[in-house]
């Protein structure tokens, strides 16, 4: 049978082979353009039923080529008897036919096998599917709308000379139980002939059904009108042939599936259209061509020459698809991307909370962080042109803040007013960039650009979560002094006794009668308590709590990689590896918590604020415009707003570029001027409440979009699951801020939750963002020696030097923007991209 590649029955006689991709002799398919040549044609014919379709071939045989009566009666009864079809079982199905059968040795099976064809004489094809074909599974590997194909070819003995008919019905009919599944049929290819040439004819007929397979055939053959046609179609396939020489591969050996398969586009550009005009596929191929081009490619930036042009323009793109949004949610898939994202967005506003606090003296801090960052993002999915973008605090605009608040503090200037002013001259400047469509210029930023803001991020990501765990060894250190021999000499007591108590140390040693003091079964926190101060060798030590935390770290990421790639794999069904692969960090990150919990080690957890109060009792909800600083700050607060104005343009747009790569397939259009113009509006809101400023997070917003990768529900034996795109909607990325504005009142559970896995989390987004871009397939040629390089389509037209001398050169570059970011400079680093 064949689907996309060609399955056989294996000699057992009870199972298919493995897909493999066909390889016809090429005698096979000359002698087939000979049958198709002298053979009985019916083109259009309009049938009903099988027997139908019989007695119209038989009867309708050339003057020259006419059967005897015989003949034709045998020839019906023999085609129209049932096909015996070998049915997919399950395990147990089989367990149980080998407990009920007797054991048979190779020679015997050979008969069964060789009969399998038909059925036992009498039984005749039905002409109603037969419950095994309404029942069998096999179904859902075909795709929607399938046809079905029949080639019957073989050697009969009351036979002299080959009998051969190609029919193509005029519509799809379902021909009762001849089909192995229920499907409407459309082709059907007969060739019987003398038994001697039994094993020719089964070569043809491979080539017969390897034809049908192919795309560009198949519409010439739905579209031919003459047999010429057919012929015309059949030489364009000789055309692509490719032969391989005898002698120099093992023709036994069954060639794998390929990963990936030349496009239709792709093929009809190599072989031109005027080729494909005999045989009707001209049009086919034309329409092909122009569905290949990206819908929306380019229009989003393009300038319209009218004020606010461009932002009208998203609004009326975004707008048919305000409702589909929201329903297009409403999959399982979808709360595996919020948890997901949900876990990593917290940890982010921790994180950015925690060093916002340090810079501006708790005048922003994790409450801050993560009220912010539900309300800014919120407001932002509703409303946005890309909803599937992640805001969140970035490190320029963090230190942007530690800057002016430095620069507040020595010339005694109130930070959060000087703030607020700065971010409405922002908010105006935005507005300003929007009504101009400075949004077109993002046209001009190359694959270049992209991939070294996209790599310094996420190297930053790597940076951070191997950072903050190596930061664990101080806060736990590990005891490097420790020798098994020793452990007699090592001790930690709690010392009550002071310097500054000797009067009461006399005291206690002229009254021998007072209560003495018991030290020893004193806990850490109860010496603290008192006053006191622990002394010995081992007090500083923590027992495993660094070792189980690197653990947690390294399992983290390495079961939430696995777990990713579980949707390739060999075991257990598609439904259970697709579940598996869309949770993939759910459970990881399940998993680990449990074994945290099991072994009651006290790693450091994930800290939630738990009421809703400032950080700095000092501050209040809302900034005041006046009072605190002097009149003419609002006008200079213009010129620092001018350099975060670029600062903010340049995050958001180019992540914005990345996430609307034509390679995800989004089908929704994006939205550059109505995204640049919710940013800037959220920083009048922000700005005036003292909460963060937010823009695009790009790693966060790749694991976002990763999570909601569509792939074809069916793909035939042998076939990889085709990428389809991403699941766009708005109610993710909502449901993933509500979460974060609620964590407040859900801290009794999220304390549960060790940090080092969400550590592990954040390298899992890190390495991910990093493999999805060019350059880490450039740096890996690198090390590699040319005769292991894949073979990528780039290294075919470009020299190998030039490739390492670009990749260079990005590297440098790279390395550039590092030392920038780790310097006070770091603030004009999107610039420097």
């Amino acid at each position: 049978r064949w689907i996309k590649f060609e399955e056989k029955v294996e000699d057992g006689g009870v199972r298919w082979s493995t897909p493999h991709v066909p390889a016809l002799p090429l005698h096979s398919l000359f002698q087939l353009r000979k049958c198709l040549q002298k053979g009985t044609m019916l083109l259009d014919l309009d049938a009903l039923c099988f027997k139908e379709i019989i007695d119209r071939v038989l009867y309708g045989q050339p003057e020259e080529a006419e059967l005897q009566p015989e003949l034709r009666e045998r020839l019906a009864a023999l085609l129209l008897r049932q096909p015996r079809h070998q049915t997919t079982k399950s395990l147990l199905q089989l367990l149980t036919e080998v407990r009920l059968s007797p054991c048979q040795g190779k020679h015997g099976a050979w008969p069964w096998v060789a009969t399998q064809l038909w059925s036992e004489p009498g039984a005749q094809v039905s002409e109603t599917p037969l419950k095994e074909q309404l029942r069998n599974r096999f179904k859902k590997k075909v795709p929607v709308g399938a046809e079905a194909a029949h080639v019957a070819v073989g050697g009969v003995e009351f036979l002299e000379q080959p009998f051969t008919a190609f029919i193509r019905l005029r519509q799809g009919v379902v021909l009762g139980s001849l089909a192995e599944v229920a499907l409407p049929s459309r082709f059907l290819f007969i060739l019987l002939g003398p038994q001697a040439k039994a094993k020719a004819y089964h070569e043809v007929g491979r080539a017969m059904a390897t034809l049908l397979m192919d795309e560009l055939f198949q519409r010439v053959a739905r579209q031919a009108d003459h047999r010429e046609d057919l012929i015309a179609g059949m030489e364009v396939f000789l055309d692509e042939l490719t032969v391989l020489p005898p002698g120099k591969w093992d023709p036994s050996a069954r060639i794998p599936p390929p990963n990936s398969l030349p496009s239709l586009h792709r093929r009809t550009t190599m072989h031109p259209p005027d080729q494909q005009s005999r045989g009707n596929g001209n049009i086919a191929a034309a329409g092909d061509k122009a569905g290949w081009e990206h819908p929306h490619s380019g229009e989003e930036l393009e300038r319209t020459g009218r004020l606010f042009g461009g932002l009208l323009r998203d609004i009326r793109r975004k707008a048919p698809w305000y409702r589909s949004d929201f329903s297009d949610a409403l999959h399982p898939q979808c709360l595996s991307a919020v948890l997901y994202i949900y876990l990593a967005t917290i940890t982010n506003a921790i994180t950015f909370g925690g060093m916002l606090g340090d810079a501006t003296a708790n005048m922003q801090g994790v409450l801050e962080s993560f009220l912010g960052t539900a309300f800014a993002g919120s407001i932002f999915c509703l409303f946005s042109g890309q909803p599937l973008t992640i805001l969140s605090s970035t490190g320029p605009v963090l230190v942007f803040e530690r800057l002016l608040f430095s620069f507040s503090q020595e010339h005694s200037l109130d930070y959060l007013e000087f703030r607020l002013w700065i971010g409405l001259w922002v908010a105006f400047f935005g507005v300003i960039l929007v009504a101009t469509e400075a949004s077109h210029l993002v046209r001009y930023f190359t694959r270049f650009t992209e991939e070294g803001f996209c790599a310094l991020i996420s190297l930053i990501f790597i940076y951070d979560s191997l950072k903050k765990m190596l930061n664990l060894a101080d806060a736990f250190p590990i005891n490097w002094q420790y020798r098994l021999d020793n452990i007699t000499s090592y001790s930690c007591i709690c010392n009550l006794r002071r310097l500054l108590n000797l009067i009461l140390i006399c005291l206690i040693a002229l009254a021998p009668s007072s209560t003495p003091l018991h030290t020893a079964g004193l806990s850490r926190t109860q010496c603290l308590g008192r006053g006191g101060h622990l002394l010995g060798t081992s007090c500083q030590y923590v027992p495993d709590v660094t070792l189980l935390s690197f653990l947690l770290f390294g399992g983290t990421f390495l079961s939430c990689t696995a777990l990713k790639h579980f949707r390739s794999s060999r075991y257990f069904p598609a439904a259970v590896r697709k579940l598996v692969s869309d949770f993939a960090i759910i459970l990881s990150i399940l998993a680990s918590c449990a074994i945290d919990a099991t072994l009651g080690l006290e790693t450091p957890k994930l800290l939630v604020p738990s009421e809703l109060k400032t950080t700095n009792p000092a501050r209040g909800w809302i900034i005041f415009p006046f009072g605190a600083n002097p009149w003419w700050v609002c006008l200079a607060s213009a010129v620092p707003a001018v350099l975060v104005t670029i600062l903010i343009f340049m995050d958001q747009q180019i992540t914005a570029v990345i996430l609307n790569r034509r390679e995800y397939k989004l089908q929704k259009g994006a939205g550059f001027h109505l995204d640049l113009l919710c940013v800037s509006l959220l920083m009048v809101v922000t700005s005036a409440t003292g909460l963060p400023w937010y823009v695009s997070a790009t790693v966060i917003s790749l694991a976002h979009m990763e999570s909601l990768r569509k792939e074809s529900a069916t793909s035939a034996p042998g076939e990889h699951p085709e990428f389809l795109g991403i699941r766009e909607q708005r109610l993710t990325g909502l449901a993933v801020f509500v979460l974060t504005g609620v964590s407040v009142f859900m801290a009794p559970i999220l304390k549960h939750i060790p940090m080092p896995v969400l550590y592990g989390v954040f390298l899992h987004m890190g390495v991910v963002a990093l493999n999805s871009i060019q350059l880490t397939d450039r740096v890996r040629l690198l090390l590699m020696p040319a005769k292991h390089q894949p073979d990528l389509a780039y290294l075919r037209h470009v020299p190998l030097r030039w490739v390492h001398l670009f990749t260079v050169i990005q590297l440098l570059c790279l390395a550039l923007l590092w030392v920038l970011k780790s310097s006070m400079a770091a603030i004009i680093f999107p610039v420097m991209v």
